[in-house]
């Protein structure tokens, strides 16, 4: 999922498309800056207007992003997709039961990126015949490619936009969800106040967050000791910085105090799973590959060592991998 940041990290690089609603993978353009006009398209219509599922319709805006992420997720998003773990039923059904509106509901989903929750939320019980339309965001056109590949819905859209420019229309959404993204989020009152904006009175805002548990295996303490060094600065979900969103004036003015859960669980892993797992990480991504074949040697050791490792199946290589998911829900007034 990519990031969204302004400031002066990131210097775009202006490009002019003329889109005509083709699929974003016949896109190749930057995701820095790009001005678009669509023109000679079909579709169906909708309070929104024409709807594309699965497609892409670049927006005039210009896009600052991370330099971190920016370049790490710029390519390998096939990585990315292959190797992130998916979201647990249990956090998806809460989320579904903290919506007090009635199905069928409208979802906006930023920082999408590749379309692993999207692609959760729709196939969970819960959540299956709930959905009435489903707003991708996401401001990275390599994210985006992989998306359109990856989540085949008609009922699922897909565009350019960032945490406080969104395009959608006030008071559409039943629910915003941000799924391994708000950490990325540059300026809290503006994207609050867009949250705010799109949402239903009553509707809900969900950040959530997979971490791999460092706590409950020394392997995976070392795996992070390792990987954490190559950060770079970069705002990390650990780190807690977007807990400043909270203690804003503009949180305090338009949501209710925010509730957070954590769920606890493994996951089955192998050798191959964990480092690209890894690999998967923006900032390993931006290092040369001598760099990341150090980085990959050194996980190879770790888990050589075995530090805490527990077998599901030694034969075929499997053991667990601990992991939290975090979740906070926050209530527009």
């Amino acid at each position: 999922m990519v990031a969204f940041i302004s400031g002066t990290l990131a210097r775009a690089t202006a490009r002019i498309y003329r889109a005509r609603a083709v699929r974003v993978s016949a896109l190749s353009h930057s995701p820095d800056i790009d001005i678009a006009r669509a023109t000679s398209y079909t579709g169906r219509t909708s309070s929104r207007g024409t709807v594309y599922p699965n497609r892409v319709f670049v927006r005039t805006m210009a896009q600052n992003v991370h330099e971190v992420a920016k370049h790490g997720f710029g390519t390998g998003n096939e990585l990315y997709d292959r190797a992130r773990p998916s979201y647990q039923a249990n956090a998806l059904a809460y989320i579904r039961q903290a919506i007090k509106s009635p199905p069928p509901l409208n979802v906006v989903e930023i920082g999408s990126g590749t379309g692993i929750f999207t692609r959760a939320l729709l196939a969970h019980p819960d959540w299956t015949s709930a959905v009435k339309e489903l707003r991708a965001i996401e401001p990275s056109a390599g994210m985006r490619d992989v998306f359109t590949k990856t989540v085949s819905d008609p009922r699922v859209s897909v565009a350019e936009g960032t945490f406080d420019t969104t395009g959608v229309e006030d008071g559409w959404a039943d629910l915003i969800v941000i799924a391994q993204a708000f950490h990325w989020c540059p300026d809290h009152d503006k994207a609050l106040a867009e949250f705010a904006r799109v949402l239903k009175p009553g509707g809900i805002v969900a950040f959530i967050w997979n971490l791999e548990d460092r706590k409950r295996a020394a392997w995976v303490a070392q795996l992070r000791d390792r990987i954490e060094q190559h950060e770079n600065g970069s705002p990390q979900f650990r780190l807690g910085l977007w807990r400043a969103a909270f203690e804003t004036t503009t949180y305090g003015q338009k949501f209710e105090p925010q509730e957070e859960k954590i769920w606890e669980y493994v996951l089955p892993a192998t050798r191959d799973i964990a480092i690209e797992r890894a690999c998967s990480k923006s900032y390993i991504q931006l290092l040369s590959p001598e760099e990341r074949e150090k980085v990959i040697k050194d996980i190879d050791a770790i888990l050589q060592r075995k530090d805490g490792l527990k077998w599901i199946d030694e034969e075929k290589g499997i053991f667990e991998y601990p992991y939290q998911t975090f979740l906070v829900i926050s209530r527009k007034k």
